[in-house]
């Protein structure tokens, strides 16, 4: 399937700079056809994908920069994050038990119960990181 770019945002790891995204992301689902209640699941799961980049990759320094694209295709509204921080570490990327009640940590659980698919990994250049995440429209 050929996905068409719809946009690519570069923004420094500010967490103040989430509410230009989460409006950027909101637009593309409706624009491309996403109901209401898919739009606003996109706009949790992306929002909380920034702020594990911000949070856990670039550990809140703010000179760090994240992209965001943004690609639809024929079905499928489709998400790529890429950072230049450190290498993480993949296999420590795991949903925090629903049992465990405390504030935070539910990311990764909310990323991977919102898209149908998730591919996380290192840029090929070694110096950064980047979560893929797909989701059919209906």
């Amino acid at each position: 399937m050929s996905a068409e770019k719809l946009f690519e945002l570069r923004f420094p790891s500010k967490p103040e700079r989430l509410c230009l995204v989460r409006a950027l992301v909101k637009r593309s689902a409706e624009q491309v056809g996403c109901c209401d209640e898919l739009t606003d699941k996109l706009v949790i799961a992306l929002n909380e994908a920034c702020m594990n980049v911000i949070q856990h990759a670039y550990q809140f320094d703010e000179s760090g920069e994240i992209v965001l694209e943004i690609h639809a295709g024929e079905n499928e509204i489709q998400f790529r994050l890429t950072d230049g921080a450190k290498l993480i570490e993949l296999e420590k990327v795991e949903p925090r038990d629903l049992e465990d009640v405390r504030p935070g940590g539910l990311g990764v659980h909310f990323i991977r119960e919102i898209m149908d698919d998730t591919d996380m990994g290192h840029l090929q250049n070694g110096e950064g990181n980047y979560l893929a995440m797909k989701k059919t429209i209906y």
